[in-house]
């Protein structure tokens, strides 16, 4: 292979001037095209990241308002055990009043037939004693007679009881 001086600048030229029409309509739409996918991939890699970041705020979102809701359901049982704790308390203390009014019912009511039973015991003695009274008088016995008619008395009414 020989050098030949004008086939080098007969190549040089065509390449100068190959490399110019490349240029002018090949490499501007292309490195056009390059550029556009460059702008759009970049465009994709932004909206992709703020997507995520946007995820991620929404996600601590949806955690903080998980951690309210498990609160509020937690004050919600606490505050229910509280009322049926407080509720139980009142109608065992209404139970026990309700029980020491019926005792103090029935206290009353015993009280008021024992004095009613030794009103009547009084007057049935008090008959018997005017009876008694009136047959010493009628029989104007000794002090033996009449301590026997008195024991005598006194055991009917004993066995009367």
């Amino acid at each position: 292979m020989s050098f030949v001086p004008s086939s080098f600048f007969i190549a040089i030229i065509a390449f100068l001037v190959l490399y110019a029409l490349l240029r002018k309509y090949a490499f501007g739409p292309l490195f056009g095209m390059m550029e556009q996918r460059r702008t759009h991939v970049m465009n994709e890699i932004q909206t992709a990241e703020q997507n995520r970041k946007e995820t991620e705020k929404l996600l601590a979102e949806q955690k903080e308002a998980l951690q309210a809701t498990r609160k509020e359901a937690h004050d919600i049982i606490e505050q229910a055990k509280l009322t049926s704790t407080k509720q139980a308390d009142e109608i065992i203390a209404q139970a026990k009043a309700e029980a020491t009014r019926l005792k103090d019912d029935a206290v009353r009511d015993i009280e008021n037939e024992k004095n009613k039973a030794v009103a009547a015991l009084r007057r049935e003695v008090s008959a018997m004693s005017v009876l008694i009274a009136s047959k010493i008088i009628e029989k104007q016995i000794d002090e033996k007679s009449q301590e026997q008619l008195v024991e005598h008395y006194l055991k009917e009414v004993g066995g009367n009881q």
